[in-house]
């Protein structure tokens, strides 16, 4: 018996060991990843990665490591034309991420996430300076915000005669992901002071849209839906490159 209690002793020391070993590897390779993914994607600050699944070590030993997770905060995306879109709270779960024998590179088999991006930040894509849409007519977009049940509010200023009608006219539109590219298109034309207005000219002010590109590792938008704050993208991807 006694042998007994001294041998578990010793499992239960060398298990404790063990999970602080793997512990302590995790949280270096942790670091490691978040430097490289800085380094690699230009950052301003530094990301979050969690390396999940235990034990870390035996997953380093077989060169994959099952499911990691990347959050970066504010993340300056391309919006074509030279210009930068800022898109917040980006996060992306990586399956399968395989990396080469001095850890230079990693790349995962799949990719999920999601992110958002303000209505404030959209609105720099609307037309913001007012365009002639009729004779004696001048509209542009002043806000957007949630239009519920997953639409946009588009707030349209018009000015009718030289006259700035007293209240934006607002309109709901609909939002959705094409390829790189968010596109909100009104579900209703607005009326202005009951001046007609063709169809295009009114869609040329109301309609619009938002390339974002070069997301990091690659990754794709997937879908795009209207929100409180802003919209909710979610992104995925295969053979999502983490660094190298």
């Amino acid at each position: 018996m006694r042998a007994l209690r001294i041998l578990l002793i010793v499992v239960v020391v060398l298990g404790g060991l063990f999970v602080a070993a793997d512990r302590l590897a995790v949280n270096f390779a942790e670091g490691e990843a978040a430097d490289r993914l800085k380094t690699t994607e230009n950052l301003a600050a530094t990301p979050d990665v969690s390396i999940n699944g235990f034990p870390f070590l035996t997953q380093v030993a077989g060169g994959t490591l099952d499911d990691v997770e990347v959050g970066i905060k504010d993340y300056e995306a391309a919006a074509g034309d030279g210009e930068r879109i800022r898109i917040d709270d980006l996060t992306a779960n990586m399956k399968g991420v395989e990396f080469s024998g001095d850890y230079s590179s990693a790349t995962a088999a799949s990719a999920t996430g999601t992110a958002s991006i303000t209505y404030d930040e959209l609105l720099k894509t609307a037309k913001s300076e007012p365009t002639q849409v009729a004779p004696g007519v001048t509209a542009e977009v002043v806000g957007l915000s949630d239009g519920g049940n997953g639409k946009i509010k588009v707030a349209v200023e018009a000015t009718v005669l030289g006259t700035k009608l007293p209240q934006p006219v607002s309109v709901l539109s609909s939002v959705k992901a094409e390829g790189d590219t968010v596109r909100v298109s009104a579900d209703a034309l607005p009326s202005f002071g009951g001046v007609e207005v063709g169809e295009s000219r009114i869609r040329a002010i109301t309609d619009f849209e938002q390339r974002i590109d070069e997301l990091p590792g690659g990754i794709q938008l997937d879908k795009v839906e209207a929100a409180e704050n802003g919209v909710e993208i979610t992104v995925q991807g295969s053979n999502v490159r983490l660094a190298g």
